[in-house]
């Protein structure tokens, strides 16, 4: 009996690693033929493997609750039990048990599961917990990363005013924060990292003062002051209440998780949700309405350039059709009605907003700054500039020589402090010398001289040797988009048609 039990174990030994993990114990159990008889594991395994799965659901339903036995290997025997009796509904529960108790989704995957791997129970089941990857999720999770690179390259700017810089930045990043989160969830991926749960509901009652006061510092010059701490008070409050559930460790967390899935609801929500949800639908709606009515009032503002106005119209518009599209998910949420569609709605809402941030920080990013930019300083008096008429004119005739003969425009790194420290002197002052002599603001003036540059290029190349891109490259635009459009807005023609135009004059 000995040679038997040495045979028996080195069987295990050989199984699986699933199975082999069920019968540690067993490893440990048998080195008797006493302990083998009388041993009910032992016995329940043994016809387990006779394929005698009523008898050996018996045994492990006696076993269920003894604290002597791996809970996880009796819970796993029972689920493929049911599962080779055709007992899905059993077996499904059973499966739950066990991933409370161990959570590896690997166990769905056993072949013990083929007689109701294609019942709709089973189906939701890998759904809901085996990581997957999806478009939607690669989508999202693209956005995030790409927001994040907005929100870093915006805290680097200098030629952003600072407020308006943290204010925009802050925003974005908690947009692509959101949206990273979203991305780990339709992956399951946020069951494999516990402490994910809930991890960008902390933001919830950020967004609305966090445009409000963006909006309010571009639009009116807008000094912070220390009552503005107030619009934080909701955040801190909220806090109070998610801070515990951020301090639990990955196992409280997880089982949190899987028993809102468990009862059928979304295991990524709070059993607050509708809660929660509701109030930051009353945040959003409220900083909304103030939102509009500094919007009215910013658009009737002269000082802001016609891209700049273009710009806050746009970010208002899409963060109310946020609000929109929140408001219609939060009713649904708070019926407990299927809410798929408008589940991603929000968050093209939010996709849309880091998309629109990226493209204007590329293409115009003087538009964050609002009034604050000094390149807009057309609109100004500079009545406390100090700069004399004499001198006035004097950084004209610098600045003329700077273009004309120095062609400084080709830069592509050109900026107003670069030109300021050339003419020796300060940023406020060249621009008002730009703004009074040229009629026209500092990326004006250089768009003029580079357009102007490769109209001359497109001219003298009758053979048509350069592409688009080397002559925008050779004006100073970093990039033919930016390039194409300037052209446009000044010949009302795009390179290529310019390009075609002055061929058939030469012919």
């Amino acid at each position: 009996m000995k040679l038997l039990g040495i045979i028996y174990t080195l069987f295990l030994f050989c199984q699986s690693p699933v199975e082999q993990s069920s019968y540690e114990i067993v490893a440990q159990s048998a080195p008797t033929s006493d302990v083998f008889d009388q041993n009910p594991l032992i016995q329940a395994n043994e016809l387990y493997h006779d394929r005698q799965w009523e008898a050996a659901l018996a045994i492990y339903e006696q076993l269920k609750g003894n604290t002597s036995i791996r809970q996880e290997t009796i819970r796993k025997r029972i689920a493929l039990c049911h599962a080779q009796l055709g007992n899905s509904e059993a077996a499904i529960t059973a499966i739950k048990d066990y991933l409370v108790l161990d959570f590896d989704t690997s166990f769905l995957k056993h072949d013990g599961f083929m007689l109701i791997k294609d019942v709709s129970e089973f189906q939701e089941l890998q759904t809901n917990y085996v990581p997957k990857i999806s478009a939607m999720s690669i989508f999202y999770l693209y956005i995030a990363f790409v927001g994040f690179f907005i929100a870093f390259m915006i805290s680097l700017n200098k030629n952003i005013e600072f407020g308006a810089k943290f204010l925009i930045a802050s925003f974005i990043f908690i947009h692509s924060f959101f949206v990273f989160h979203i991305s780990l969830n339709l992956t399951n991926y946020h069951l494999e990292f516990p402490h994910s749960y809930l991890m960008s509901t902390a933001f919830s009652f950020l967004y609305g003062p966090l445009i409000f006061l963006y909006f309010k510092r571009i639009t009116q010059q807008y000094k912070f002051k220390k009552k503005d701490l107030l619009h934080l008070i909701p955040t801190l409050l909220f806090l109070f209440y998610i801070l515990p559930i951020y301090s639990m460790t990955a196992k409280e967390k997880l089982s949190v998780m899987l028993g809102r899935s468990i009862s059928g609801h979304n295991s990524q929500d709070s059993q607050y949700v509708a809660v929660i949800v509701g109030l930051k639908l009353l945040s959003l709606v409220v900083y909304g309405y103030f939102l509009h009515k500094l919007y009215r009032k910013g658009s009737l503002n002269n000082a802001l350039s016609k891209t700049a106005r273009i710009w806050q119209k746009n970010l208002y518009r899409i963060h109310i059709l946020y609000i929109i599209f929140y408001a219609i998910y939060g009713i649904l949420i708070s019926n407990h009605m299927a809410s798929g569609f408008f589940y991603n709605m929000p968050i093209v809402a939010m996709a849309l907003m880091i998309v629109y941030a990226g493209y204007s920080a590329y293409v115009q990013p003087d538009v964050f700054n609002g009034v604050y930019s000094l390149d807009n300083q057309l609109f100004f008096k500079y009545k406390k500039s100090g700069l004399t008429p004499s001198l006035s004119n004097e950084l004209k005739e610098k600045l003329i020589s700077l273009f004309h003969e120095d062609k400084i425009y080709k830069q592509n790194d050109i900026s107003l402090e670069i030109v300021a420290e050339k003419l020796n002197t300060n940023r406020h002052s060249a621009s008002q010398v730009i703004n009074e002599h040229f009629k026209m603001n500092f990326h004006e003036l250089v768009n003029k001289y580079r357009i102007l540059e490769a109209k001359k290029i497109i001219a003298n190349d009758s053979q048509r040797n350069l592409n688009i891109i080397d002559i925008a490259y050779e004006v100073g635009y970093n990039n033919k988009v930016t390039f194409n459009k300037a052209f446009k807005k000044d010949t009302l023609q795009t390179p290529s048609e310019y390009q075609r135009m002055s061929l058939q004059t030469v012919v």
